[in-house]
């Protein structure tokens, strides 16, 4: 299992690193492979390569602002919530990525 995620919040720094952070930290715990870009006032942080995109199962988008080259995960099922759920809730949300995963799965059989 593979996922990307993108951080990102209106000022860019603490909610964004946070939900970075505890993303990438309940991943590791769970045995999921993850690659967190964070988008904010520096800019895009760790940015989702394409090769990265083609590999992943699922994008987790945790924002609360529109996020720059979003055209780029056009094909890769997507599950969007507000950047305060990956702070407070990381390992609920790696598994509702992982339902969505699986619920596609289903239907491709």
């Amino acid at each position: 299992m593979k996922i990307i995620a993108i951080t990102a919040c209106p000022a860019g720094v603490a909610h964004t690193n946070m939900a970075a952070a505890a993303l990438e930290a309940t991943a590791k715990k769970m045995g999921i492979q993850i690659k967190v870009e964070k988008q904010g006032a520096m800019g895009i942080e760790n940015e989702i390569k394409e090769k990265e995109v083609t590999e992943a199962d699922v994008l987790i988008l945790a924002v609360d602002t529109a996020i720059a080259k979003y055209d780029r995960f056009k094909d890769v099922p997507t599950l969007k919530v507000p950047v305060a759920e990956a702070v407070k809730n990381p390992q609920g949300l790696i598994n509702q990525a992982l339902e969505l995963v699986q619920k596609r799965l289903t239907k491709e059989s």
